[in-house]
């Protein structure tokens, strides 16, 4: 995605900011809050930044269709009794005219366990963040069909956030067994 390819510009401004606040605009502090209302308290977490090897970056975004937002994406690592129970991918995908900031949360065998839209800035199309509509990812991996209409239900009114965020999802459940021994 590029700033360039967003055509009016005052949303080229917006999503420069929106974007460049990265995990300053309570963002981290909202998955953090899910990582822990899922959880509970007595999980132990981290947080890290990892950069996306060109070439693995390249390959997932071919099959799929998508542009990573950056050449990183911000990972937790979830423990508990000292053993890994999950590793949650944060990212972003174009919505209409504004980024969607998105949690996929795999077990350490690359399923999905939830998903979460962190962040929707647009002014329609929200109900892609009901916990029905993603709870449809739940089970899915790098193995799993990803096509609206046959197996992720469409939603009126959204039709660009759910292919949207379907594609962004099946590019972080590509990317996972690609990054799983960095993490």
């Amino acid at each position: 995605m590029r700033i360039s390819s967003i055509k009016n510009p005052f949303y080229g401004f917006v999503f420069l900011c929106v974007f460049c606040s990265g995990l300053q605009g309570g963002i981290k502090e909202d998955v953090e809050k899910i990582i822990k209302s899922q959880y509970g308290d007595s999980i132990v977490f981290s947080m890290k930044k990892l950069s996306l090897d060109k070439r693995v970056r390249t390959e997932v975004e071919q099959k799929v269709h998508q542009r990573f937002f950056k050449d990183f994406i911000y990972v937790w690592t979830i423990e508990a009794d000292e053993s890994v129970k999950a590793f949650g991918l944060l990212d972003n995908v174009k919505g209409l005219s504004m980024p969607i900031t998105f949690l996929v949360i795999y077990d350490p065998k690359g399923i999905i366990l939830n998903t979460h839209v962190i962040k929707y800035r647009e002014p329609y199309g929200g109900e892609i963040a009901s916990p029905r509509w993603v709870a449809q990812f739940r089970g899915r991996s790098s193995q799993s069909s990803y096509v609206v209409g046959d197996g992720i239900d469409g939603i009126s009114g959204a039709t660009i956030s759910v292919y949207s965020l379907t594609t962004g999802v099946m590019k972080l459940s590509l990317l996972f067994p690609l990054i799983k021994p960095q993490l």
